[in-house]
């Protein structure tokens, strides 16, 4: 989770997907592919797992386990009042890459799903993995001015609206959402989402710096 008083991940993507419009239409196609396909992989070792993870993709694996259903279809209808918020935040490219993210991502990581499956994974080491994996998407996404949607975006728009730092708001959103998952899910499994969301930021936090990164 991340720290509310510095700058979020969604943050500094406003800024640099200002300045990266130099990215070719096969170089932002290879960004989206690449970065859902990564993150698309991590939930399946999340849910191989029983695990569950923060922000709105967290959600939806939560919603998928107490009621059974996919995990793509409820991930996709849960970004979808997000979407306007991003339009008139973050403007129409970032909106439709977003859009086009999230729709990859609900359909692949279905497919991943059928096409991988572990022998072993021992629950420690699979956190940890998720965590590296899914940051490098993230990172992927976010240097071709797209995310994941959902609570990101809400954010920043409360940040602008009322003043109400955005970190703040996906920090209350992962704490109510971990909340709820520590009487869902068992005691060891609690822990080691912590441990998966824990890398997941810790990579972000290190590798997304707007300063490291110019596209032209």
């Amino acid at each position: 989770m991340s720290d509310p008083t510095t700058e979020t991940p969604i943050e500094a993507e406003a800024q640099v997907a200002v300045r990266q419009s130099n990215h070719t239409l096969l170089e932002d196609a290879q960004g989206l592919i690449y970065g859902t396909t990564m993150c698309g992989f991590g939930i399946v070792i999340l849910t191989h797992l029983g695990l569950v993870t923060g922000q709105t993709a967290g959600l939806a694996v939560l919603i998928s386990y107490i009621t059974g259903w996919s995990f793509g279809p409820i991930f996709f209808v849960v970004n979808l009042p997000f979407y306007w918020l991003g339009y008139t935040r973050m403007g129409l490219r970032f909106t439709v890459k977003t859009f086009l993210a999230v729709a990859l991502l609900s359909v692949l990581s279905k497919f991943l799903g059928t096409q991988v499956q572990f022998t072993q994974l021992t629950p420690w080491v699979g956190a940890v993995i998720f965590g590296f994996i899914t940051g490098s998407g993230l990172l992927a996404l976010f240097r071709h001015g797209a995310s994941l949607g959902g609570i990101g975006i809400l954010g920043l728009y409360l940040q602008e609206k009322i003043g109400f730092r955005a970190g703040w708001t996906q920090l209350s959103f992962d704490l109510c959402l971990f909340a709820v998952a520590f009487f869902v899910l068992p005691g060891t499994a609690f822990i080691w989402s912590l441990l998966g969301a824990v890398v997941v930021n810790f990579v972000i936090a290190i590798n997304h710096r707007k300063d490291w990164y110019v596209a032209t």
